[in-house]
């Protein structure tokens, strides 16, 4: 599986509505299963994110799907990041010139 970072922050309709964060979280993983992406973790943060969520996907194309399908919900606004762990890290390191 693929691991992905996703940072998020609350749309003016998302802030409006942020009592209902949690269950829209709740909502969030469901969503996932469909697409086969797996919802790991959610924070509430504070600073220049308001949301970082951990995933695992099959693909990009999958983690590309579930993302703007949430994102079409216009509750945040959201930057997805390309995770390594240090296996694959080394792996990446070991073919280069």
């Amino acid at each position: 599986m693929t691991r992905y970072i996703v940072l998020a922050n609350f749309t003016d309709q998302g802030i409006r509505t942020v009592k209902d964060t949690t269950k829209r979280a709740t909502a969030v993983r469901e969503l996932g299963v469909q697409f086969g992406v797996q919802v790991k973790d959610i924070f509430w943060t504070l600073g220049a994110y308001d949301v970082v969520l951990t995933l695992e996907a099959q693909d990009d194309t999958a983690m590309t799907a579930f993302g703007l399908s949430v994102g079409a919900l216009g509750n945040i606004h959201t930057q997805t990041l390309r995770a390594f762990n240090a296996d694959e890290m080394q792996a990446i390191i070991g073919k280069m010139r």
